[in-house]
């Protein structure tokens, strides 16, 4: 077991606030052990117990981490390949025994979390509990508004019907259009097959956020951990099924 640390301490630690303000959020009752309100001069075991601030679970142990990471166009979504093919696991810089959050297709590119936090990889792969992926999509030909809704409204695939929540056209030419697409579902390459479905190949395909996480200034292949206030929105938008 870990040394027990006083909770204000456990919180500052974690980054989520000053202990200043973490005692004032443990006097208001916003600070549970266990789901037991903690008391001012409580303290908690971070590698055994879960301390939560308004419901929400906060990461005390340091061995937990998370990264956002820009996958290219070529890497797997998965913790090893068979094949020799990089994946996502080997582009994050860390020691800690990390698997990816969910997958994002090899011909597709954009974020994705590497995680060894159980619980926000269990909230953010399930589908009930509503964590949306928004893609930017650039797709073959000309598609009119018209079409664009057909997104929205419903596309029938070979595994069933496919539904985006939002889709917004962004740019049309000849040579291609370009659309946004917010998902809530992630069935293996649905997004292409919706598009296909339409007449319009994907060209390319970009995730550019995972619920409220979004970060322009990554690169293709580089990464960065995620802050305790982007973990904390991220589970905040979860629907409890």
């Amino acid at each position: 077991m870990a040394e027990r640390i006083r909770v204000q301490k456990a919180l500052s630690r974690a980054g989520v606030m000053s202990r200043r303000a973490a005692e004032e959020a443990i006097v208001a009752g916003r600070v549970t052990i266990d789901g037991r309100v903690a008391r001012l001069g409580d303290r908690v075991d971070p590698e055994q117990e879960i301390l939560a601030l308004d419901g929400i679970s906060v990461v005390i142990d340091p061995d937990i981490e998370t990264h956002l990471l820009y996958k290219p166009v070529g890497v797997v979504s998965t913790a090893s390949d068979p094949q020799g093919r990089p994946t996502v696991v080997d582009l994050v810089p860390s020691d800690r025994r990390l698997y990816p959050v969910g997958r994002l297709d090899a011909d597709s590119e954009g974020l994705i979390l590497v995680s060894n936090d159980g619980e926000l990889t269990n909230k953010v792969t399930h589908p009930r509990y509503g964590v949306t992926k928004t893609y930017m999509v650039l797709a073959e030909g000309k598609m009119t508004p018209a079409g664009v809704r057909r997104l929205t409204t419903g596309v029938e695939l070979d595994d069933g019907p496919a539904q985006a929540l939002a889709a917004k056209l962004v740019d049309a030419t000849a040579d291609g259009t370009l659309v946004e697409v917010v998902m809530g579902e992630g069935r293996k390459k649905e997004v292409r097959r919706m598009f296909s479905a339409l007449g319009h190949e994907v060209l390319r395909l970009v995730r550019t956020a995972i619920g409220p996480l979004t970060d322009p200034h990554l690169a293709p292949g580089s990464s960065r951990l995620i802050t305790p206030e982007e973990r904390r929105r991220l589970l905040e938008m979860v629907k409890e099924p």
